[in-house]
């Protein structure tokens, strides 16, 4: 099984339930979580830009093919929406799953309930914590949860 782990890249919940699903058979993927490399991957690569929209455009443009990549290629997808910063990134990855027709899984906190209520709609599960997230991992899998 493929799963692709998209969303915020500021904790280590992608390790977490990649270290808990060891014994699955799951192939992970994601974006580069590498913020600065992320960033910048465009103008590494293809030259520098005097503006930032410019810059921001390739390095967002050049994510976006390995993010499709992973997103269709994917029998489930998990988003996590995080405390601190506004994932638009994360919304626009659960929207892309959704309308591929996806197994999405989102996760986040109860705080952001109300602020998330469409795209939860969307979601076959909604959880709060990496534990859970493995738990169906293991159920749809066949294994003891």
């Amino acid at each position: 099984m493929r799963v692709y782990l998209s969303g915020e890249i500021h904790t280590g919940w992608r390790d977490e339930i990649i270290a808990s699903s060891k014994d699955l058979d799951i192939i992970f993927e994601g974006p580069v979580t590498d913020h600065e490399l992320s960033d910048d991957c465009g103008v590494m690569i293809m030259g520098k830009e005097t503006d930032k929209f410019w810059h921001d455009n390739k390095g967002a443009k050049l994510n976006a093919i390995r993010t499709r990549k992973g997103l269709m290629d994917a029998d489930i997808v998990i988003v996590r929406f995080g405390e601190k910063y506004k994932q638009w990134n994360a919304a626009f990855d659960a929207g892309f799953a959704a309308a591929l027709g996806k197994s999405l899984i989102v996760m986040h906190s109860s705080e952001h309930q109300h602020a998330l209520k469409e795209v939860d709609a969307a979601a076959l599960a909604v959880v709060e914590n990496p534990g859970q997230v493995v738990q169906i991992l293991k159920y749809v899998l066949g294994e003891k949860i």
